[in-house]
């Protein structure tokens, strides 16, 4: 099992990077959040999750131990992929998720339904399964000095990136590119995460 990588980020795709260990490529799956704090030629450290079905062995990558704690638990819930697992993340900082989860109430499982793919009845679900099991794992996160979000990589890419996303969420290119480009020329020094967020709640309210 590989725990994470270690080493130079040879390329940064829209729903993936690949970085070097050792003269060995490792290319993983890896949502905005995680890919807005990569650059292309630096060393870095990314935890994994290897996720092996019948098809094949999938690489996700995280940021931290906090979205792959997540990221883990939301594949206890019944019928919760790997892939609605990293679009929870992308819409939601875990320990925001965590604390609609473990809220339960009729507001919080309506902004959990925001998550393309997240019905009402998969919301209550999560609400439900995962009440115990995260209820107290996190506290709000507060960024430290010198923490501060991660900078946008230049529009162009995270623009790309963020309609990319969008597009494997289930919407269409039409719909998310003005939304993406309007929210982008607003905000320039926004993240791609931070734009995914924000189209996310325009597209989820028309």
């Amino acid at each position: 099992m590989i725990d994470s990588l270690h080493g130079e980020v040879l390329t940064i795709g829209l729903d993936h990077a690949v970085i070097e260990c050792s003269g060995v490529g490792y290319r993983f799956v890896a949502g905005p959040p995680t890919l807005a704090r990569l650059t292309r030629g630096e060393t870095t450290r990314v935890l994994t999750s290897m996720v092996v079905k019948d098809d094949g062995v999938t690489l996700y990558g995280f940021a931290d131990d906090a979205a792959r704690t997540m990221f883990l638990k939301l594949q206890t819930v019944t019928g919760l992929g790997p892939k609605l697992a990293v679009a929870c993340l992308s819409v939601f900082e875990p320990a925001e998720l965590a604390a609609l989860i473990t809220a339960g109430d009729a507001a919080a499982i309506k902004r959990i339904q925001t998550i393309p793919g997240v019905g009402k009845k998969m919301a209550e679900r999560m609400a439900l399964e995962l009440k115990d099991k995260i209820d107290g794992l996190y506290e709000p996160a507060q960024p430290g000095p010198g923490q501060a979000a991660a900078p946008a990589r230049g529009a162009s890419l995270v623009t790309e990136q963020v309609i990319e996303a969008l597009v494997g969420l289930g919407f269409t290119d039409k719909a998310a590119r003005p939304v993406v480009d309007t929210l982008a020329d607003g905000n320039p020094q926004a993240t791609s995460s931070e734009l995914l967020r924000a189209a996310l709640t325009q597209l989820g309210s028309k």
